[in-house]
């Protein structure tokens, strides 16, 4: 629960799928679970999008507009 009581859901295909929307908008996109990084690349890979994937320490930020990198 969060400070207000409520449970929090987290839907990471949702919360994918929004970074990828963001991405075909022109826009990085930074990913910390490594869920949800598999869930974009799925994404991104179905829909044809080429993307630079710059994976770190503590989560990938997806970078639009270059040849897809493969880790």
């Amino acid at each position: 629960m969060d400070v207000t009581g409520k449970e929090m859901v987290l839907n990471r295909k949702a919360m994918a799928q929004k970074k990828v929307d963001k991405i075909k908008s022109g826009l990085s996109a930074f990913a910390e679970s490594k869920e949800v990084s598999e869930l974009i690349r799925k994404q991104l890979a179905k829909e044809g999008i080429a993307v630079h994937e710059d994976v770190t320490e503590v989560g990938s930020w997806f970078i639009p507009g270059e040849r897809e990198v493969t880790q």
